[in-house]
């Protein structure tokens, strides 16, 4: 009997440590965005224009994807969380890529190591940076990118649909576009 009771205590316990981690899960991801997304563009604020250098030296403009949505995925190949969430972002890709123009801006300063990450990692979305750091990179200052990796949604309307550091939110988001 007591072997019964003990593994029946056991099995109790390990399925509330499941349901707190759950969440805790749920908690942390409303907890990161008050952490670390604060000062990102808010929903309703238009978007900055931009225009920076694609690895092949040509230059991105914001202005010719007007009318489309557009998702800024803002990372860099040093930063252990943005390489763990590339094959959640390609997944993204695959899945909306048709409607929704990615475009990976990178925090790296070195031109190779950005451009070999991307092609070693198959990231066949559209790639900008200014190769500065991310607290001197003017795009940062004017996206209010404090932390990555971050990403902010805009609407055909050139207005911010959402900006989070929680990759499951955007993936919700995108979800919810029409086509």
């Amino acid at each position: 009997m007591n072997i019964k009771k003990t593994i029946l205590s056991l099995a109790l316990i390990f399925v509330a440590t499941l349901n707190v981690a759950a969440q805790s899960q749920t908690e942390q991801g409303k907890d990161l965005d008050s952490l670390y997304a604060q000062n990102l563009l808010k929903t309703g604020t238009v978007a900055p224009e931009f225009s920076l250098p694609m690895p092949n030296r040509k230059i991105f403009s914001l202005a010719d994807h007007k009318g489309k949505y557009i998702l800024l995925d803002f990372w860099a190949s040093w930063c252990p969380d943005c390489r763990k969430d590339i094959p959640k972002v390609k997944e993204m890709y695959e899945r909306y890529g048709k409607k929704v123009v990615f475009v990976g801006v990178s925090f790296d300063t070195d031109h190779n190591r950005w451009s070999n990450c991307i092609a070693n990692n198959q990231m066949t979305w559209l790639h900008v940076s200014e190769l500065k750091r991310m607290r001197e990179a003017e795009i940062s200052k004017t996206y209010g990118v404090q932390w990555i990796p971050s990403m902010t949604l805009i609407g055909p309307d050139g207005k911010v649909i959402l900006s989070t550091v929680v990759i499951e939110r955007m993936e919700k988001a995108l979800s919810e576009i029409k086509d």
